[in-house]
């Protein structure tokens, strides 16, 4: 018989996805970064998305945390204090 085989605990991955729905410009915008991708919008709104996931993976790396380990009720408290207004 086979000696039972231990599982590797599974790495925790997680990542941002931000759509944008008010492009009408007919331009296609597509932003990729560390933890995210941004799709759509208008230039405004798809800069005001470039702004906050670059801003929020600051954030986290100033704290020495990955995104994946941030519980959501947390996540979006600091999306709150870092998007632009």
């Amino acid at each position: 018989m086979d000696a039972p085989r231990k599982k590797k605990s599974a790495k925790k991955s997680a990542g941002l996805l931000g759509l944008g729905l008010d492009g009408d410009d007919g331009m296609k915008r597509i932003t990729r970064g560390k933890n995210f991708l941004l799709a759509g919008g208008s230039e405004e709104t798809h800069g005001k998305m470039q702004e906050t996931a670059i801003k929020l993976n600051e954030r986290l790396d100033k704290q020495g945390r990955q995104l994946a380990d941030v519980p959501p009720a947390e996540l979006r408290d600091i999306i709150e204090e870092v998007r632009p207004q």
